[in-house]
């Protein structure tokens, strides 16, 4: 094991120019990840200088078997915390062939609406605050929990020190630190209400680079379980009964609303949300409804509603925001297994471009 380790961890700048590439990449179901890596003969920092690959489609949910091959765009680089090195990670997004966007490709849309001038005039910003749940390997059941058993009530677990309280923080302190290796602006991460449960958040990120960096943050979170023999889970209530749901909360501001007066932005944007949600709560996950059930601080799914420091709320407006008439707010519906690229371009949506 000491040899295998060992070549693990070989250096490569010592004895050539070659770099590995893991492109990325989400699969079928809109929520596994799929990655596979090629040797490119130097350092790359420019997505656009990188080579297009492909991918057999009928594999992974995405095409025909007579017509499988499927095309990956690089769109994003990140430094690579496994290999590390001048290797790198790869965000690509899919397409035909004949260049269009198979239908998983969320990104593209995304794209279309990040890249509107009344949009980029905005500059909206995202910091999501991502929950996961940490599972056994061998047996259906969380991080911690013993097995066909519970562990006592909520509430000495969030934010909570101690063998009996905190299970798997080896695990998040690794993606923690991975992370800010490979360039992704992770802010913070803490223990969660219901144990074997934890969050990071990534932000702020402007635009399309919000999603970009929690795909890729996800990413790197399931190589560190899958290294230490754990399950993850973006399952928006993993575990039925007096037990947390997992969400996504997806914080949120543009120029206007981080000026002078934005408060007044802030509320005409939730106004807007207010008459879309049906169709916001349709694309925040799968799921959704046995989390957003009113209790467990959610709001529930069938009604909109809004405050100040209200975390039972939809939408969330922070103390300090209303003290200086500006800031951000925080929309606290989207599930853990919504789809970044999806949820962020919708609120820009609804909030910069929609005219009700």
């Amino acid at each position: 094991m000491s040899l295998l380790r060992e070549l693990l961890d070989l250096n490569l700048t010592e004895t050539t120019e070659k770099i590995i590439a893991e492109y990325i990449w989400i699969g079928g179901s809109g929520m596994d990840m799929r990655s596979k890596a090629r040797t490119l003969p130097g350092p790359v920092s420019d997505p656009s200088k990188l080579p297009k690959w492909n991918y057999d489609g009928s594999s992974t949910g995405q095409a025909p078997g007579d017509n499988s091959e499927v095309i990956l765009h690089p769109q994003a680089i990140f430094k690579d915390p496994f290999r590390r090195g001048n290797n790198i990670l790869v965000m690509c997004d899919a397409y035909t062939p004949a260049g269009d966007p198979i239908p998983t490709n969320k990104r593209f849309n995304a794209q279309k609406i990040f890249s509107h001038p009344d949009v980029i005039s905005e500059e909206p910003w995202y910091g999501i605050e991502q929950e996961y749940t940490l599972f056994q390997r061998d047996v259906p059941w969380p991080l911690g929990w013993p097995v066909g058993g519970f562990p006592g009530p909520q509430g000495p677990y969030y934010c909570g020190t101690g063998a009996e309280k905190a299970y798997g923080r080896d695990i998040v302190n690794s993606h923690y630190k991975a992370c800010l290796y490979a360039g992704i602006n992770i802010s913070g991460i803490n223990g969660e209400v219901m144990p074997g449960q934890w969050e990071f958040q990534v932000g702020p990120v402007a635009g399309i680079s919000a999603g970009d960096q929690l795909w890729v943050a996800r990413y790197i979170l399931e190589r560190i379980t899958e290294i230490a023999g754990a399950v993850l889970s973006f399952d928006p209530k993993p575990m039925q009964g007096d037990w947390n749901g997992a969400g996504a909360h997806t914080n949120y501001s543009t120029k206007s609303m981080r000026n002078h007066g934005g408060i007044e932005v802030i509320k005409k944007a939730i106004e807007k949300l207010s008459k879309k949600h049906k169709e916001h709560i349709a694309a925040y996950g799968e799921g959704n409804e046995r989390r957003l059930t009113g209790r467990h601080e959610t709001a529930d799914i069938s009604s909109f509603s809004w405050g100040v420091a209200n975390r039972g709320a939809s939408v969330r407006v922070g103390r300090e925001t209303e003290k200086d008439g500006k800031g951000y707010f925080e929309d606290r519906r989207p599930a853990s297994n919504m789809d970044p690229y999806v949820v962020t371009s919708m609120i820009a949506e609804t909030t910069i471009l929609w005219k009700p």
